[in-house]
């Protein structure tokens, strides 16, 4: 069983064997449009999981490059077991990156928070308080003791 940083320094090497393996090996015009944005190696090196996004919008597109990288996953383990210098090499599996989505879902809802932000600010603008002093001054509070408007309180 190996080490974990072991793992780690692998999963780096095959992140960028496999995105070097991508531009070179694979003719497919869709393979230019795959990032590989990270890799992870299990701490046996038997296992690589890859991450990946696309740049494109549509969903065809999307399930067009699943495609390409299934039909494709032999001639990029066979480039990353001739550049590796370990007994085995691990298998590939390729996962989409959901955290583009995400981080821009993020994005959208910061903005609309910045945004209603603004208009409270907006709307404070031209505020004037009720009274003059918010706060009671001491004389007020004498009168208001004296006269039994003290809430919370009851005569013993």
């Amino acid at each position: 069983m190996a080490d974990p940083a072991r793992a780690a320094r692998l999963a780096s090497r095959v992140k960028v064997i496999i995105a070097e393996a991508l531009r070179r090996s694979v003719k497919d015009e869709r393979a230019e449009m795959i990032t590989v944005t990270d890799a992870r190696v299990t701490n046996d090196l038997q296992h690589a999981t890859i991450y990946y996004t696309v740049l494109a919008p549509d969903e065809e597109t999307k399930a067009g490059v699943e495609q390409l990288l299934a039909a494709n996953q032999g001639r990029l383990r066979g480039a990353l077991g001739r550049q590796l210098s370990i007994r085995l090499t691990p298998t590939l599996e390729f996962v989409a990156d959901e955290i583009p989505e995400s981080a821009a879902h993020l994005e959208d809802l910061l903005r609309k928070a910045r945004e209603q932000d603004e208009a409270v600010a907006a709307k404070r603008e031209g505020a004037k308080p009720v009274v003059e002093s918010p706060y009671r001054t001491d004389a007020e509070a004498g009168e208001a003791n004296a006269a039994g408007d003290r809430p919370g309180t009851e005569d013993s």
